[in-house]
This record gives structure tokens, C-alpha cells and sequence, in this order.
């Protein structure tokens, strides 16, 4: 079973002890967090008491059109044992647009089968990363879900 890692709230997450619990996925997770500066996403790591654990918060910030700040959470990122986990929760409203993605078969089957969460309005898309084998993917989500405000 897989563990969860950084669940000490005195210890916030450095890049060292990221790299320790991913061992050999780190290079993909620097990898994935460099392509987020390509899609003007900051991860703010926070430690969630409900959880038990620091979470990485990727969020989408942009100046609306009256000049306010305005922000969209588009994604959560775990570290796992050996991996990271990126959870992207997508509106229930969106999900037919979602459908119009160009997505591969599991991808797909994922949106179509993914289950609300509680009385929220939403649906999680969970993907356990160790490569970069499905940033193409996740990265298309991720860009789908800052468009949803």
C-alpha cells in the first residue's frame, strides 16, 4: 500500500526532502514543476490539518477585467512514496466539455466513470506520476480546468 508522505506540520517540504521521498520520480516531478511556469501556475504548499499532510496547491492567478485579482485552484499535488499525485477536481457541469477533449481511452474512461465527491459538485482525476509519460495529459486537463472560473 502506498504511503503518504510529508505529514509532519513543524517540517515544511524542501526540495530535499521532496527528492528523498520520490527517489527516482524526482526528476519527472522538477520536470512537471517546470512546466508549470510555462502555464503561469505557482504551487503553494500548505499543511492541511484535515488530511494530515502538506499539500501543494497549484494555483492560476490572473488581473480580471476591472482589475481585481482573481484565482482558480487547478490542481492538488501530493508526495507519495516513490511518486507524486496530481488530483485535478473538475466541475460536474464541465464534464460533457471535458468529454470534447482530445483525451486517450484510460484518460477518457476516468472522466466518464469518476464519482462526485460528497455533496461538492465536483470530480476528482487522480494520476499517480513516477515519468513523464502522462504530463501531456494532465497538463491538458490542467490548462482545461484554469478556463473553468
Amino acid at each position: 500500500m502506498a504511503e503518504q508522505l510529508l505529514r509532519d506540520p513543524a517540517t515544511e517540504p524542501t526540495s530535499e526532502s521532496i527528492a528523498e521521498g520520490l527517489a527516482e520520480a524526482n526528476a519527472a516531478y522538477l520536470s512537471f514543476i517546470e512546466g508549470l511556469a510555462t502555464r503561469d501556475i505557482d504551487l503553494d504548499w500548505r499543511y492541511y490539518p484535515d488530511g494530515s499532510a502538506w499539500l501543494g496547491k497549484g494555483l492560476h492567478k490572473w488581473t480580471g477585467a476591472r482589475g481585481g485579482q482573481k484565482e482558480v485552484t487547478a490542481f492538488w499535488l501530493s508526495i507519495w512514496d516513490g511518486f507524486f499525485r496530481v488530483t485535478i477536481y473538475v466541475p460536474e457541469k464541465a464534464r460533457a466539455n471535458a468529454l470534447g477533449l482530445p483525451l486517450d481511452p484510460e484518460t477518457r474512461e476516468m472522466v466518464e466513470t469518476a464519482k462526485q465527491v460528497g455533496k461538492l459538485k465536483f470530480f476528482p482525476l487522480v494520476f499517480d506520476l513516477r515519468t513523464d509519460e502522462r504530463f501531456g495529459t494532465v497538463y491538458m486537463l490542467i490548462d482545461f480546468r484554469k478556463t473553468l472560473t
